[in-house]
């Protein structure tokens, strides 16, 4: 029987069932272990990676945020009984309203200037600037289709001859 020292633990050994062998691996863990616990980690921070949004944004967002500036275009023309534009081009669009018998650009937001996102093109039924126009009462002055595309997705923005407008897609 092992003699003990004041305050001492009793030393495990092969009488109480631990070999050497067995000792050591309770001190520490495996080469294969680790191997294990890192594999683990990896496929979580590629499934975390994967699942990271876009920082351009989803092309649907993209549509709606349009949409909705055409919309309040449109209101605006009503609110001020007055002309108010929309042109768009491949790289952007923007907004003007109809003061002195001329087009001013509109630079407050939200319907200043604004380009598309990186990689996003739109294609409307005009090369280059195509144009639609509110009148003081809210009728735009023709359909007006614009067709946003990336990585091939594509999302349509209609509005009507009454003003409204949607996405498609």
């Amino acid at each position: 029987m092992p003699i003990l020292v004041a305050g001492s633990k009793p030393r495990p050994h092969a009488e109480h069932g631990f070999t050497p062998v067995r000792r050591s691996a309770e001190h520490g863990f495996t080469l294969v272990e680790l191997m294990i616990v890192v594999t683990i980690i990896g496929l979580a921070s590629a499934a975390v990676a994967l699942s990271l949004p876009d920082p351009r944004g989803r092309l649907g967002d993209e549509a709606a945020r349009f949409a909705l500036r055409a919309r309040a275009a449109h209101d605006l023309a009503i609110v001020e009984a007055r002309p108010v534009s929309l042109w768009v081009t491949p790289a952007g669009y923007g907004f003007e309203v109809r003061r002195d018998g001329t087009w001013q650009a509109i630079s407050d937001k939200p319907l200043q200037v604004t380009k598309w996102s990186a990689g996003t093109q739109a294609a409307t039924s005009v090369t280059g600037r195509d144009r639609v126009v509110f009148d003081s009462t809210g009728i735009a002055d023709r359909p007006f289709d614009v067709r946003l595309l990336r990585d091939g997705e594509a999302r349509d923005v209609h509005v009507g001859a009454d003003g409204a407008v949607r996405v498609d897609g």
